[in-house]
């Protein structure tokens, strides 16, 4: 640890992306209210579109949360009748998270965040996936550094 005090706020890189998450957000939110997701249960959707029937671990790992966070979110996607939660036959303490036909419905019209993020950034598609490229490498890089979490790793189910 060094005395050395921290740089101002706009010249810290970790500010810059929490606060371009929060832009994003705030893009989103107007289409997210229309579809009647927030934004965390949209994310949960997103890795139900790409690979439906996971297990909540599974999930959890992900998107970085603990499963008792996303537990509280899923319960609230199930009663709006987007997915279904069902204890695994082969382990009982494993709880796999499906779509409803509901919920794979929606993902077509969840297509418009993309586009609403192309039109309010005025920036192109390749710009913005070189972007996110460097981005999720940027945070692959730290998370190995630190020693924590990576995207995609197989979580200790529970």
């Amino acid at each position: 640890m060094t005395d050395t005090p921290p740089l101002p706020l706009d010249g810290q890189l970790c500010y810059a992306i929490y606060s371009a998450g929060i832009a994003i957000q705030r893009t989103y939110k107007p289409l997210l209210d229309g579809l009647g997701l927030t934004y965390p249960q949209y994310l949960v959707l997103n890795l139900l579109w790409a690979e439906d029937g996971q297990p909540v671990g599974r999930l959890a790992d992900r998107l970085a949360l603990e499963s008792s966070t996303l537990t509280p979110l899923l319960k609230r996607l199930e009663a709006g009748g987007m997915v279904r939660r069902a204890r695994n036959p082969d382990n009982e303490r494993q709880v796999i998270i499906t779509l409803t036909p509901a919920g794979r419905d929606l993902r077509q019209k969840a297509g418009c965040l993309a586009a609403a993020l192309l039109e309010a950034s005025g920036h192109a598609p390749d710009d913005l996936n070189a972007l996110n490229d460097r981005i999720r490498q940027l945070r692959d890089d730290i998370y190995r550094g630190a020693g924590g979490w990576r995207a995609g790793a197989e979580p200790d189910e529970t």
